[in-house]
């Protein structure tokens, strides 16, 4: 397994690659991304996790700051590049960004991944959404991992 984080170029992505979408709410969200890190690392994969080790929450969230810039442009090659989009909504927290990500691919998109436990403040609007436009839904955050270790799998033997 290879993990790829930003500010690190997307490059040399293996057959497969999932982007590490969802919560990260620093304080509201746990690390599961790193949870998620240790369960793929037996697999050959990519993995993509936006959760910047060097993050400095003094930048502006702005257009005009090259730091944020250089994030979001990132994150949104990521998203474009993976395989899968692995995309898990914490219970507590609101994870507007993430949202906004999977708005961007539940229509369209046949890589999205989604888990959307009980207490995530817009539960309903995930569920609705992701039975209208048939997106793969897991009700815990194991399973969705265990669904992401069975692609990473499938994809090594085909290729």
């Amino acid at each position: 397994m290879k993990v790829i984080k930003p500010p690190d170029p997307l490059t040399n992505l293996k057959d497969y690659s999932v982007f590490l979408a969802g919560s990260i709410e620093m304080g509201a969200a746990e690390d599961w991304q790193k949870d998620t890190e240790r369960y793929l690392k037996p697999y050959d994969c990519t993995v993509l996790n936006p959760r910047r080790d060097d993050w400095d929450s003094s930048w502006a969230q702005t257009i005009h700051d090259p730091n944020f810039v250089e994030q979001v442009e990132w994150e949104l090659k990521g998203l474009h590049d993976a395989s899968s989009i692995m995309l898990y909504f914490a219970p507590g927290t609101q994870s507007p960004i993430s949202l906004l990500e999977f708005g961007l691919y539940a229509r369209y998109s046949e890589k999205l991944r989604v888990c959307c436990p009980d207490g995530f403040w817009r539960k309903g609007n995930v569920d609705i959404v992701c039975r209208e436009y048939r997106v793969m839904q897991f009700p815990s955050l194991i399973l969705l991992m265990e669904r992401i270790g069975a692609e990473a799998r499938n994809s090594a033997l085909i290729n």
